[in-house]
């Protein structure tokens, strides 16, 4: 699918918004949270899921036991697209982010502070988790800030960047690209947390 498809499929309004042109800049990103209602999203059913509620203008996932989450309902993504959001621990010790998003025909879930609060990474790659691949990395996470999340899918790689920093970068050609089956319900695009009160907010996507 073209952009020009993929805009005239979606209205070019995903939730309502669609922040403001720029000459000469990439593709429009396209709002997928408005900050008042959920819209597209639907709280994942996980079982054992918290509650999830909007509060300054953020969805607020609830401690789970262990998964909490929102899953998208709305149009599919384009096969190549950076999607975007800001993500914060608000309370608990292990991810407060793990998005799945779709990579071709699959699809994969960077996790931001998993195992323990600190393993960064893609889940999975080759079968093996985000504290087991080439992406694996160590960060430590401060409670109540929000982080700048970014991923970016195309037919040959996985890239994402946390506060503009890039944190992974991963080819996919003869990969075999995955999930972890705790996250088979945030398919085809979902964000979740694990025993961890989080907020996530400023979704949005643009095609490349």
């Amino acid at each position: 699918m073209t952009r020009r498809q993929w805009l005239q499929t979606t209205g070019a309004v995903v939730a309502g918004t669609v922040l403001p042109r720029h000459v000469g800049a990439q593709a429009d990103w396209t709002s997928l949270f408005d900050g008042t209602h959920l819209g597209k999203w639907e709280q994942t059913s996980f079982g054992g899921e918290g509650p999830v509620s909007i509060l300054d203008s953020a969805i607020v996932f609830g401690m789970g036991d262990p998964l909490t989450g929102v899953t998208w309902t709305g149009q599919p993504l384009p096969p190549a697209y950076e999607i975007a959001l800001e993500a914060s621990r608000l309370a608990g010790s292990d991810f407060f982010c793990a998005l799945t998003f779709p990579v071709g025909a699959s699809h994969c879930s960077l996790v931001l502070g998993g195992w323990g609060g600190t393993t960064v990474g893609l889940s999975t790659i080759d079968g093996l988790d985000a504290s087991d691949n080439e992406t694996t990395r160590e960060m430590r996470f401060e409670d109540k800030r929000w982080y700048r999340v970014r991923v970016a899918v195309t037919s040959t790689h996985i890239r994402a960047w946390l506060d503009d920093q890039p944190i992974v970068e991963v080819a996919i050609a003869g990969r075999r690209i995955g999930i972890r089956p705790e996250v088979d319900a945030s398919r085809p695009l979902g964000i979740a947390s694990y025993r961890t009160r989080a907020g996530i907010r400023a979704i949005r996507v643009r095609p490349l």
